[in-house]
Parts: C-alpha cells; sequence; structure tokens
C-alpha cells in the first residue's frame, strides 16, 4: 500500500502569550525586595543619561522660576514622565560653597590649630566637665568608628602577646585558622603538626596550652571536651559535674537523671546541682565573636488604625523621584540633532519611560494586595495570630482582579508594618486546618495555641504530643499526634523527653 505525500499551505488563527523585555523588566521590579530596588534605581540613573533624580522641593522650584519668567515649554514627549507619575526621593545632602562663595581663606589655621589642641586637652584633663568642652571639637563620628573584633583576632593577639616560642606560634596559627565560627577546630591535631612541622607530643602540649585562652572552650574538638575545658579552668575538673561530662553527657541530653545517679550511686539532689553547674556552661564558645552583622528590615508598606479603621499607606521614604531630563528632552525636538544621536536619545527615553511606569505599577500593585490582605485578616491586627484565618493566594487574586503569580511576586520579599509588629506579607498567607466544627482554622493559629499549651505545662511532667493533640480536640482542632511534632519541631521546641526538668 502507498502512501502520497502533499504540501500545502494552511491558515490556522491561534492566541499565545509573548513576553516582551519590557514586560520581563516589570515582573523583575515587582518581586524585588526594597533594597534591590534601591539598588536597581540608582544602577539606571547612572547607565540612563535621561533620567535624572529630583530633590525635595525642586519641582516646585522650577515652577516658581518658570512663572516667574514664562517661555515656550517644550512638548511633553513621554506621558509616564508627569509630575502625577514621579517617585518619591531619597534625601540630597547640601552642596558645597563654590571658592568665591567660601570665605574659609580669612581664618588663621595656625591659631586656629593651636587653639583647638589646647583646648580639647584642657577639656579631657578635667574630665570633659564644666564649660571647658565645646561639643564643635569632638572628633567626627567617621573617627570613632571601629571594627568589631573577630575571635580569630582575639586569639591571635593573644597568641603573640603570650610567652610562646616560633614553634608554637606556627602551630596556633594553623589551628586559628582551622577554627568554626563556633571556636571548635575543624582540622586534627595530626594535620595541623603536620603542616607546622612539629611532633605529636609537642602539639598535644602546645593544644593544652591554647584551650587556656579566652573564651573558655575554645580549641575544643566536640561538646565533651569544649566542657570539660571549662571545668578545668574552674578547678572543677575533679567534681561530680565533669564526671557526668566525661562519661554519662547522652543522659543529660535525654534527661534520664534518676538513671543517671543510679549509675553514678549518688543521690538526685547531687545530680540537679551538678546539671545546673554545666548548665551554665557555653557550649559555643565562639558565638561572641561571630561576624554577622544584624540586618535591618525596612517596612515597604505601614498598616494604621484611624478611626477604628485600618489604612494602607506605601513607605516611600528613601525611593528617588525621576523624572526625564530637560536638557535631553530639548535635544530631541531640535530639528538639526544628528540621526544617531536622536536615535540614542530615543532608546534611553523609551528605557526610562518602562522604568518608572514599572515602578509606579509596582507600587500601585503592592497597595491592592496589602489592601485586600486587611480586608481579610482584619482580625489578627485587632487579637493578634490566634485571630489569623487562612489565606491562599487565590483569595487576593480573585479579590483585586490579578493572577495569582503576580500576587506571590508582590509579597516576595516585602515587608508590612502592622499594630501586631512588623511581618513578611508572605506571613498572612497561611494554610486551612478543618476543625471539627466545620470552621477552618490557620495553621499559624494552631502553632500559637501548641505554643501555649507546652507554656503551660509543668516542666516536671511535660506534655506529650499525644496529650497536646487531644488538648487541641478538646478545642474542636482535629489534628494528629504526627502533625503536632511537625509544628514542634518547626518552632523549635523539643521533644517531651528532652523538656522534662528536675524540681
Amino acid at each position: 500500500m502507498a502512501y502520497e505525500q502533499k504540501i500545502g499551505l494552511s491558515h490556522r488563527l491561534t492566541q499565545s502569550l509573548v513576553i516582551t523585555p519590557q514586560l520581563k523588566h516589570a515582573i523583575k521590579i515587582l518581586q524585588l525586595s526594597r533594597a534591590d530596588l534601591e539598588t536597581l534605581v540608582q544602577e539606571e540613573v547612572e547607565q540612563n543619561p535621561t533620567l535624572e533624580e529630583l530633590s525635595d522641593g525642586q519641582e516646585d522650584r522650577e515652577v516658581e522660576a518658570e512663572e516667574a519668567t514664562p517661555d515656550d515649554r517644550m512638548p511633553e514627549l513621554v506621558d509616564a514622565m508627569s509630575g502625577e507619575e514621579s517617585i518619591p526621593a531619597r534625601d540630597e545632602t547640601p552642596t558645597e560653597l563654590a571658592p568665591e562663595q567660601s570665605n574659609l581663606g580669612d581664618i588663621n589655621w595656625d591659631e586656629y590649630l593651636s587653639d583647638y589642641a589646647n583646648n580639647f586637652t584642657q577639656g579631657s584633663l578635667s574630665g570633659g566637665s564644666g564649660g571647658e568642652y565645646d561639643e564643635e571639637k569632638r572628633p567626627s563620628i567617621e573617627n570613632t568608628l571601629t571594627r568589631a573584633s573577630s575571635l580569630a583576632d582575639h586569639l591571635t593577639w593573644q597568641l603573640r602577646m603570650g610567652d610562646f616560642s616560633q614553634q608554637e606560634q606556627s602551630l596556633g596559627d594553623v589551628l586559628i585558622g582551622n577554627l568554626d565560627e563556633n571556636g571548635y577546630l575543624e582540622v586534627s591535631l595530626e594535620d595541623a603538626a603536620f603542616e607546622s612541622g612539629v611532633d605529636m607530643d609537642f602539639a598535644n602540649a602546645t593544644l593544652r596550652r591554647f584551650q587556656e585562652f579566652d573564651p573558655p572552650g575554645v580549641f575544643a574538638r566536640d561538646l565533651r571536651e569544649c566542657l570539660l575545658i571549662q571545668l578545668r579552668q574552674q578547678n572543677e575538673q575533679d567534681s561530680l559535674a565533669a564526671q557526668i561530662v566525661a562519661g554519662h553527657l547522652s543522659l543529660v541530653e535525654a534527661k534520664r537523671f534518676d538513671k543517671l545517679a543510679k549509675e553514678l550511686k549518688v543521690h538526685l539532689e547531687q545530680v540537679a546541682e551538678a546539671v545546673k553547674l554545666i548548665s551554665s556552661l557555653e557550649p559555643k564558645p565562639g558565638r561572641n565573636y561571630a561576624t554577622t552583622e544584624t540586618r535591618y528590615v525596612t517596612p515597604d508598606v505601614f498598616v494604621h488604625e484611624m478611626d477604628g479603621e485600618y489604612v494602607v499607606s506605601l513607605n516611600d521614604d528613601g525611593l528617588p523621584r525621576l523624572r526625564v531630563s530637560n536638557s535631553y528632552r530639548r535635544l530631541l525636538s531640535d530639528a538639526e540633532g544628528a540621526a544617531d544621536a536622536k536615535s540614542y536619545i530615543r532608546e534611553k527615553l523609551s528605557a526610562a519611560q518602562w522604568l518608572i511606569r514599572s515602578i509606579h505599577q509596582r507600587q500601585s500593585t503592592l497597595y491592592k494586595v496589602t489592601n485586600s490582605i486587611v480586608r481579610f485578616q482584619g482580625d489578627f491586627f485587632d487579637h493578634g495570630v490566634k485571630a489569623l484565618r487562612p489565606l491562599v493566594l487565590r483569595d487576593v487574586a480573585n479579590d483585586i482582579g490579578m493572577h495569582e503569580s503576580t500576587v506571590s511576586r508582590a509579597t516576595a520579599n516585602k515587608y508590612v508594618h502592622t499594630p501586631q509588629g512588623t511581618l513578611e506579607l508572605k506571613y498572612f498567607f497561611t494554610s486551612s486546618i478543618r476543625s471539627s466544627d466545620g470552621e477552618g482554622v490557620s495553621a499559624e493559629s494552631v502553632k500559637e495555641k501548641i505554643k501555649g499549651i507546652i507554656e503551660s505545662e509543668d516542666p516536671r511532667r511535660p506534655f506529650s504530643d499525644q496529650h497536646i493533640a487531644q488538648a487541641l480536640a478538646s478545642e474542636h482542632i482535629e489534628i494528629a499526634r504526627r502533625t503536632v511534632a511537625k509544628y514542634r519541631e518547626i518552632m523549635g521546641i523539643l521533644p517531651s523527653s528532652r523538656r522534662r526538668q528536675m524540681a
């Protein structure tokens, strides 16, 4: 049986979604955090000469100047650059005086510096009291800033200031360079000794000296050694606490105090005192020297209560107000301008237009999403986590007439300041747990209830996960024991066997 192939043309009408570069840019801006958005805007201003920032009051001053000296205004080339679409600007520092405006040259600098040195010295010697100290003579803040000392810096200083030989210092440098952030050794002593060119007996003896450094417990190879070092520094190396740490640390972790007393043949009260001493030790001696800096969150949105209602306002402080430079608009309208230059300006104007429109679209979407969240979660702002309702992206998307992916991007890396604290917008989206009375309960409110039950327990007889599940069932919240365990682990709460405390 033969098959015949034919080639022909046919027409078919289809629809497809094409993501243009401008749309990709708008989507990218929508999901940026506030800090990333500020960085992006600064980069665009540096790269696009048609963009410029407006300082506070600059528009008003320009309008007044134009009214005083009217001229023919150039036609607007980009509708998006109007004053209504400009966005708030960051504060600018005052400009410096021009040389001809400055009278600094009239100052006798030799006399000034001499008086400054004498007055400052007198104020220091007098303790800075009385009228001898002048606030203007205080050194600038840039000259008073210091860098926090790291754990390596602190240990190296002790190594250099101590009575150590060249070989000991060489071994110390290797060991300090192989400490983790908690102060524990990440390298074997054998490898460190080989790299330093010393034998093991020398390395063991030197390491013991290094373990006397501050902070107590540093240079340990595990938790057991870390605690024993601290006990040794407290002259407790022969105590019951040291005996427990050396051979029974697992029983302490499991809270098996009765078994511990039986194995060591001591009274339970003695075990309690020893465990109390052990719990006062520092398991992570290097944590106070961590170089991680605190990251401060700037809210993107504010929710304030006004006349019994919650009002949403965008945090525009710190965002620059952008517009197209007037000089480039004039160049584009100049009939004698070069074609290549005009083409370049048109390209940059188009990019500037999309940037400003995308930023305004971001702010508008963020405002709509937050307003919708406030409508859904109104009880939360009055009563806290226990009143948090189940909420999914589809609910907000349907409420404001947008796609779920848009809502997801708008809430990513965004924070809102509320009467209940500063929270991530995604915090308000929580899954639903069906209760026995037919009403949904948010997972976050269930976590809060579990936390409350555990806080009310007797520390000598902590509640099991099964007991907590039964307590929730009495409040018409039907969840399994394993769900309680999962939520407890998410909140960082230990199981009942490890929460038990002695009387």
